[in-house]
């Protein structure tokens, strides 16, 4: 069943979707040009700051940083079993279909934006941690204040990358939506240490989002997604990182 705080999320997305076309008409392509600079700047800071949250940490006023080893073997091992089942591609093919679907098959960007804006809002601690409390307490504080986020990112992504962006509401739907239903098989594997990584990964990817935002699609974000997978495999390995 799918839970209250999947739903809101979900108009929000749509929501920022609407207000993006909306506002994206009385911008000129100099205009939306230097939004998706300035919407890939702050992706990029969203991801550092994901990421220096889970790597530094201050003993005795000294800062210290850490989990390199683990972000190298999840984004190594994981980008190559992605490059070998091309998630990418699975991504750009559903993108293609939601285009002949929903009458777009002229908007050459549909695709691009779509992709673009569904990995940014997709990876994350806040999908998975809301949609796991949402599911077990009913509480949907979580992801109610991910909707928020995600339609303010989702509205500047769609006035500078196009329509495709408010389709992101869909694999959030589906992504949310499995979770919630199986939160509570999901809660005893997402612990504390689990979490950690898994910020600290999905954040490096969120980065990666904003490099190809700021200086062209050269990264297929969508090929490293199983090193989320893995960084929660890490925690439940005798090993420390």
């Amino acid at each position: 069943m799918v839970g209250l705080g999947t739903i809101i999320n979900t108009i929000g997305i749509i929501g920022g979707g609407l207000s993006g076309m909306f506002f994206g008409k009385f911008l000129k392509e100099r205009h939306q040009e230097a939004l998706k600079m300035s919407c890939g700047i702050s992706v990029l800071f969203i991801g550092i700051a994901g990421a220096m949250e889970g790597m530094l940490t201050v003993n005795d006023n000294v800062i210290s940083s850490g989990q390199t080893m683990l972000i190298t073997l999840c984004l190594a091992i994981g980008t190559l079993i992605g490059e070998i089942i091309d998630i990418e591609h699975l991504f750009e093919r559903f993108g293609e279909w939601l285009r002949l679907k929903t009458g777009n098959s002229n908007d050459n960007s549909f695709v691009n934006a779509f992709v673009t804006a569904s990995l940014t809002v997709c990876i994350g601690a806040m999908a998975i941690v809301g949609a796991i409390q949402d599911g077990i307490t009913g509480n949907w504080s979580i992801l109610a204040t991910k909707a928020i986020l995600d339609f303010i990112i989702v509205m500047v992504m769609t006035c500078s990358l196009g329509k495709g962006c408010m389709f992101s509401a869909v694999p959030v739907f589906i992504f949310e939506g499995v979770i919630t239903a199986l939160s509570s098989l999901l809660k005893p594997i997402m612990t504390d240490l689990a979490m950690k990584y898994l910020s600290l990964v999905g954040s490096v990817l969120i980065f990666c989002v904003g490099l190809n935002l700021v200086w062209g699609k050269k990264i297929k974000v969508a090929n490293m997604l199983p090193a989320i997978v893995l960084a929660v495999i890490a925690a439940f390995l005798p090993v420390s990182f």
